[in-house]
């Protein structure tokens, strides 16, 4: 089954990448591997999810922000592949979150993220991760991810 069948069945359609709101690229590959640059949760209508976790914003909402962001870097993974079909190996994420000095479930809002792309990618979609907590994000975000995913050749 291949991931935009997934993604059919979860009821989920790929947005186009977000653009850049600096100087920087949305990914960038060397060898086999891309680097997708950190991804926050924009809307299909294009806001974004917004607050601190922990005091306006519940696990539970951050975890769909963590999932939703995880869509858009599937977004720029299909335009940096070509296909999603490429993927072999989600290889790497790291998720910031926006949350209060004694929040500390970190872990469980990233998993929105994560538990999409095992839903997406099945068995290639288990990586490495870090999910830490941060003072402030831009844009006041709840949520920033960004991955290193290995393409086939």
């Amino acid at each position: 089954m291949t991931p935009y069948i997934r993604l059919a069945e979860l009821g989920l359609t790929l947005p186009e990448p977000p653009t850049p709101i600096a100087n920087f690229v949305t990914h960038a590959e060397s060898g086999r591997l891309i680097f997708l640059s950190g991804q926050g949760p924009l809307r299909a209508d294009g806001t974004l999810c917004t607050g601190k976790v922990g005091e306006d914003v519940t696990v539970e909402e951050a975890y769909q922000h963590a999932r939703l962001t995880g869509l858009n870097l599937l977004a720029v993974m299909h335009a940096a592949a070509g296909d999603l079909g490429r993927i072999v190996r989600v290889v790497k994420l790291l998720g910031f979150v926006n949350a209060i000095p004694t929040f500390s479930d970190h872990p469980q809002v990233v998993n929105g993220c994560s538990d999409l792309f095992a839903d997406v990618f099945d068995r290639i979609g288990g990586h490495a991760r870090s999910a830490i907590g941060v003072g402030s994000l831009p844009g006041n975000i709840t949520v920033e991810i960004e991955a290193v995913v290995e393409i086939a050749t």
